[in-house]
């Protein structure tokens, strides 16, 4: 069996040999539209970098979330000093309780340490009963209940009796409140024109005694010498001339 097809006619197209022509020129287009087309173009960009710029500063306005910050250790450094000063304290009567001078102090927070260079010192105890101190070298804790004296050190009080008392030693360690005096150096303790030099000293007001430490060297005065030596010193003093 034959099968038989057919095809439309085509339209015929004219073929040539040669160039091709050039495309009519377009007429030449307003400078507002051409303005239009450049805006219609760029205008994509110019929003992005809008939306960028405004995402940047609302991130730099937007206030942070303080998170809690470890506390920071105090400096070993002194936080504060001062020269050729004078502090006084006193108490909620208006009492005063202690005089410090020196010709420098140096307050360490780290350890909550007060440091005075040529320091004197008064501390008046219970009673109104004054103790001198001064050293080279005094270091003082933060509430001033103990006080250490260092280098040419001295502490002037009485004892039970009211008989004048002085420590002399290279160390002494005051105790203000419990009005306790210590020492593992060696020390001089003079009472009552009696001369005592021991290792050390644990002399405590409150309770009425004092415990040297051996070796002990002691220079005693009999009490009826005693009870004479300041009739004696003030015989001899010389009158003023004046």
């Amino acid at each position: 069996m034959a099968l038989e097809l057919h095809l439309p006619d085509l339209p015929e197209v004219p073929i040539g040999l040669g160039q091709v022509p050039a495309p009519a020129p377009r007429p030449p287009q307003p400078w507002h539209q051409r303005l239009r087309e450049r805006v219609a173009i760029y205008l994509p960009l110019l929003l992005m970098g809008l939306l960028a710029l405004a995402s940047w500063w609302l991130v730099k306005s937007t206030p942070r979330v303080e998170l809690p910050r470890a506390a920071e250790p105090p400096s070993s450094e002194p936080d504060y000093t001062m020269n050729r000063f004078v502090v006084e304290r006193f108490d909620a009567q208006g009492r005063l309780t202690a005089r410090i001078e020196g010709r420098q102090l140096r307050h360490y927070p780290d350890v909550d340490r007060i440091e005075v260079d040529d320091a004197r010192v008064r501390v008046v105890g219970k009673g109104g009963r004054p103790t001198l101190a001064q050293a080279r070298l005094a270091i003082s804790n933060g509430d001033g209940s103990e006080l250490q004296l260092l280098g040419d050190a001295r502490i002037d009080g009485s004892d039970a009796q009211g008989r004048p008392v002085a420590f002399r030693g290279e160390f002494l360690h005051l105790y203000t409140r419990t009005e306790r005096v210590k020492s593992h150096l060696p020390v001089l303790v003079s009472s009552g024109g009696s001369e005592f030099r021991a290792a050390g000293l644990d002399y405590d007001h409150l309770g009425g005694l004092l415990q040297l430490q051996g070796p002990i060297r002691a220079l005693l005065q009999p009490q009826e010498l005693q009870r004479r030596a300041p009739a004696n010193a003030a015989a001899s003093t010389p009158k003023d001339p004046r």
